[in-house]
């Protein structure tokens, strides 16, 4: 993005006769580029830009196909749909203050939202434990809210809400498919995987027979790792990187939570999770963080030993759930 144009949607965005001073890159992004706008009267904005250029992982067949509920969550409409289910549930997100998806002022889809510039709690949790107590506290009633909004069918938010039908039959179903897939991409990549191919497969086919069928879906975010919730002034958890936002089995949630979270799970625990489903989908989600931070150093991301480290330590809790 060139700063020219992001001048012209500051512009549009915040008005008021302000003007562009700085442009600052948001690091952490994988799929978008995020930009900080300074204006020369200290007002701040940040810019979501969903552009090819922007985007590290390496294309996939598929990854246009919204019906997979698992697709890149990529672009405006995602987006959008997104922010209206969760704020519509009193989900804090960052206000949206503009939106370009006609090109008016760059190629790709656009959009300006509110700056939250304090400390994500994945920072105020490694900071002060105790002072991040009350903005879990809060998460866990956002997280209480998502669960409580049910729909008859699963898949993405924007497909959903529009009346529209996922691919497979079940959320179980299309887990097992993706860490079959997983499994299979990341049997390619490292040799103790390939090792304990058949083992895995043969662990999350009967994890997968064993999960009863289920006929309503909550709403999960998918992402919700503590580096994807913001902390505003007042204290309150603001969720980001909320595109792929979808209506699934809950326990997902919950078991990309305890992995992310660690001890500092515990506020967030609920009573009534399926047991089967939690250890499919550990299982499912250990296999897909080997896999896509793997996928991801093919390309040209930046952050290479973190994302290699990410790899390497869920590789080894794969092992670990076949091993016991």
């Amino acid at each position: 993005m060139t700063r020219e144009r992001l001048a012209g949607a500051a512009r549009a965005a915040l008005g008021g006769g302000r003007r562009l001073a700085a442009v600052e890159r948001v690091a952490g992004g994988t799929k978008k580029g995020v930009y900080r706008l300074v204006m020369d009267d200290a007002t701040t904005a940040i810019a979501y830009v969903w552009d090819e250029a922007e985007n590290h992982w390496p294309t996939t067949e598929g990854d246009d196909d919204l019906t997979d509920p698992f697709s890149p969550g990529l672009g405006l409409d995602l987006f959008e749909a997104a922010h209206t289910r969760l704020d519509g549930l009193g989900v804090r997100v960052p206000a949206i203050r503009f939106v370009d998806r006609v090109g008016a002022h760059c190629p790709a889809d656009l959009a300006i939202v509110e700056d939250l510039p304090g400390e994500s709690l994945e920072q105020l949790l490694a900071r002060d434990p105790d002072a991040a107590a009350p903005v879990m506290a809060r998460l866990a009633e956002s997280l209480e809210a998502m669960r409580g909004h049910r729909a008859p069918a699963y898949g993405k938010a924007a497909v959903v809400d529009a009346g529209g039908t996922s691919r497979g039959t079940s959320c179980e179903g299309v887990v097992l498919d993706r860490a079959l897939r997983d499994l299979a991409e990341a049997a390619s990549r490292d040799p103790r995987i390939a090792g304990a191919r058949d083992r895995l497969e043969e662990r999350l086919l009967g994890l997968a027979a064993a999960v009863r069928p289920r006929t309503e879906y909550a709403v999960v975010h998918g992402e919700l790792g503590p580096d994807h919730v913001l902390v505003d002034t007042e204290g309150n958890p603001v969720a980001i990187d909320i595109e792929g936002l979808m209506y699934f089995d809950v326990e997902w949630e919950h078991v990309f939570l305890r992995i992310r979270l660690h001890d500092a799970y515990r506020p967030l625990e609920v009573e009534g999770l399926d047991e089967d489903r939690l250890a499919l989908y550990m299982l499912a989600q250990r296999l897909s963080l080997t896999a896509g931070p793997l996928r991801l150093l093919d390309g040209d991301f930046p952050d290479r030993a973190v994302m290699a480290g990410i790899a390497e330590y869920n590789l080894k809790q794969a092992l670990e759930l076949v091993h016991r």
